[in-house]
This record gives C-alpha cells, sequence and structure tokens, in this order.
C-alpha cells in the first residue's frame, strides 16, 4: 500500500518540477521597455531580447528551452526583456528583427548574436552563453 502511494506520487512531483522552470523563468523576464534596455546596457549586463508572439508555434517550442536553460546557474545573470511582435513593431523594427521567435543578445550594448527560428536547446544555449562575453 505505502508502495502504490510512493509510487502514485513520482508522477506528481515530477509535475511540480515541470511547472517550476517555467515559473521561475516568468519571474526573470520583464517586458521590454526603451530605458529598462539602456539601463542594462549602460550597466554592462548580458541581455536577451526574446522577440515573441503568442499565436507562433516556434515561439511556444522555445518558451520551455528557455525556461529550462535559465536555471542554469552560468546564465543566472541574463536579463531579458519580452518584446511582443504584434504589439511592439517600433521595437521589432530597431532591433532588425524580421520574425517572431527571434533571439537576441547582448553584452553591454555589443550584440553578441542572434537567431530566428532556432528551437535546438544546445544551440539556444550557446547562444545565450555568447552574451557573458
Amino acid at each position: 500500500m505505502r508502495r502504490r502511494i510512493l509510487l502514485s506520487a513520482i508522477p506528481f512531483a515530477a509535475g511540480l518540477v515541470a511547472l517550476a522552470a517555467p515559473m521561475a523563468f516568468a519571474a526573470t523576464q520583464a517586458p521590454y521597455t526603451d530605458a529598462a534596455f539602456a539601463a542594462a546596457q549602460s550597466a554592462g549586463k548580458p541581455v536577451l531580447i526574446e522577440i515573441d508572439a503568442s499565436w507562433c508555434p516556434v515561439c511556444a517550442k522555445q518558451r520551455p528551452i528557455l525556461a529550462q536553460l535559465m536555471t542554469d546557474p552560468a546564465l543566472a545573470k541574463l536579463v531579458i526583456y519580452k518584446v511582443d511582435f504584434d504589439s511592439q513593431k517600433d521595437v521589432v523594427r530597431a532591433m532588425g528583427a524580421n520574425m517572431q521567435s527571434t533571439l537576441i543578445v547582448f553584452h553591454g550594448k555589443t550584440e553578441k548574436g542572434r537567431s530566428t527560428g532556432e528551437t535546438n536547446p544546445d544551440a539556444i544555449k550557446a547562444l545565450l552563453l555568447k552574451s557573458n562575453a
């Protein structure tokens, strides 16, 4: 009986862990504003600009990957600004992005890399790590 209860608790615990990463990721994200981005750049921080659309299937695949990667201590200082592809067209243009699902990394004021439509976790991690240099 105890064994059955214990075994039934394992999937529940795994589900809680799976929910924790996106919740932690959401806490590290901030809506994009020119002032916040400029302040992070001036402070020399590593920054990710995530150009996202709620309807985008590639963006939907990127979200849990980013959430999982943000648990990596090597990315703990990364500041993430989410840009809505549909409602923030001026920012999308200013960033030189043509599509949703675009990820752009900066270290301070220097762009270190970008990708569009990438869903390979290792490739996304490699991109994010460029912000540390």
